[in-house]
């Protein structure tokens, strides 16, 4: 019979308990009070087999509202991106598959080697010069930047654009708060960020300027116009960026970006249930020195033959916790590789492709709603999502919409009170016409 586990035999337990000299179980409890000791018998269910406990397991999981038998057109951070099917076959190899930090060289080398491919891959998308090994996800990443721009410049106050994910805003505030720093949200104007509020709120205390690229309502930010004005003030101009989207859009790093940072779910990550994901972070040389994380340098050997080393390790694992760059003592090392080898099978060709077919499919999809009456809010271009004006809760149109096979966009009333009824719709390149078309409809004959 196939088990997934070994099973501890009688005779295991005795062993156990013979090599550390207690004669039971119930032994190992004796320090703890007979008072305080739980008596009656846990609410839950009796134990099952193996083959029993799989079914009911996998009957739950059928509940879920999976991606192989629904057309989704939610996005708002997760996205449906097409994956090569050579990225699990290299994720499930064992010496990835439970790798963990590489503090190791000499046994390293796979995993550092395709770290620094993730790293070289990510500046190139990005036009910075450094990228770190990976962070948790987008969020934590954004909120990391923030933290490196406040102790660079020795400042207090950091902006951020509204149009950035609501998400990534809350987990910005929770790192503030322990830092005493204070986060002030600069308007937005027909989805992107209102350039005339962000004159009259930067200034020399400011720390920093966050904004996304392209933005969460999918519009595409004016770099060139915000750079001008955070850099007038010597504050740090942080971009938080799709990375897929920088296969057609001019990197940030091209914009004079100080920091770019996101999350590579778009690459070989699946949307799961949320995660888990992993984020990137890229500076300018000048900051390489203060990323949070690890790094991975290519060096060569005293033969003089190719290695790879973690470097620049003035981080938390080193030195005392106060003098840290960050708290973050792990990172997504696996989702890391997945997005490396994703990015690699695609190639920069591929990556420019699925990049484009997005734009154009989005576009089509935008296109199909306004023929069809609907208020599409925002003009001009976007990228991969956009946001349609709905006369009905979203909430209810997507419950319908899900008895049809079909996942709806975000529901942009839970976080913008001025956004209610307003769908965020996105189209992946997964999308076909077709189903573009049949969604349209859907919606059509449920708005009307």
């Amino acid at each position: 019979m196939k088990h997934r586990y070994l099973p501890m035999t009688e005779e295991d337990k005795k062993a156990m308990l013979d090599t550390i000299g207690v004669s039971s179980v119930d032994e190992l409890f004796s320090d703890i009070p007979e008072k305080v000791r739980f008596k009656g018998e846990y609410n839950i269910k009796a134990a099952k087999s193996e083959t029993a406990l799989m079914k009911e397991l996998f009957n739950m999981a059928s509940r879920n509202a999976d991606l192989k038998r629904n057309v989704s057109f939610l996005g708002a951070g997760v996205y449906d991106h097409y994956m090569p099917v050579i990225v699990d076959h290299v994720i499930s190899r064992s010496e990835f598959y439970t790798a963990y930090t590489p503090y190791q060289p000499e046994i390293s080398q796979g995993e550092l080697q395709a770290i620094f491919e993730f790293q070289t891959m990510i500046c190139e998308l990005t036009g910075m010069d450094v990228a770190n090994s990976s962070m948790y996800d987008g969020g934590t990443a954004l909120a990391e930047a923030a933290m490196l721009s406040a102790g660079h410049t020795k400042r207090k106050k950091i902006l951020v654009s509204g149009a950035v994910h609501p998400e990534s805003k809350e987990v910005l505030k929770t790192y503030a708060k322990g830092q005493y720093l204070e986060v002030i949200e600069v308007p937005v104007d027909n989805g992107v960020t209102d350039i005339e509020a962000l004159k009259g709120l930067a200034n020399e205390e400011i720390a920093a300027v966050i904004v996304q690229y392209p933005n969460f309502f999918g519009r595409i930010e004016p770099l060139k116009e915000l750079e001008e004005i955070i850099h007038a003030h010597k504050s740090l101009f942080v971009v938080s960026s799709n990375p897929l989207s920088l296969g057609v859009l001019t990197p940030p790093g091209k914009f004079g970006a100080d920091i770019v940072i996101g999350d590579a779910q778009p690459f070989g990550i699946p949307t799961a249930f949320g995660g888990p994901h992993c984020g990137y972070f890229a500076v300018t040389t000048k900051l390489m020195r203060k990323v949070p994380g690890r790094l991975v340098g290519q060096t060569t050997d005293d033969q003089g033959r190719r290695g790879f080393v973690l470097t620049l390790q003035a981080r938390e694992q080193h030195i005392r916790r106060d003098k840290a760059t960050s708290n973050i003592c792990s990172n997504q090392a696996l989702n890391a590789l997945a997005a490396s080898v994703a990015m690699t099978a695609l190639g920069k060709k591929g990556v420019r492709e699925i990049a484009a077919a997005n734009l154009q499919k989005a576009h089509y999809a935008k296109t199909a709603f306004k023929e069809a009456g609907f208020e599409v809010i925002h003009d001009g271009y976007s990228f991969n999502e956009f946001v349609v004006k709905l006369n009905k809760p979203v909430k209810e149109i997507n419950q319908e919409l899900l008895r049809k096979g079909m996942i709806g966009g975000y529901d942009l009333g839970r976080d913008y009170s001025e956004l209610a009824n307003h769908m965020l719709v996105a189209v992946t390149e997964q999308r076909s016409k077709e189903e573009i078309d049949t969604f349209v409809k859907e919606v059509g004959d449920l708005h009307a």
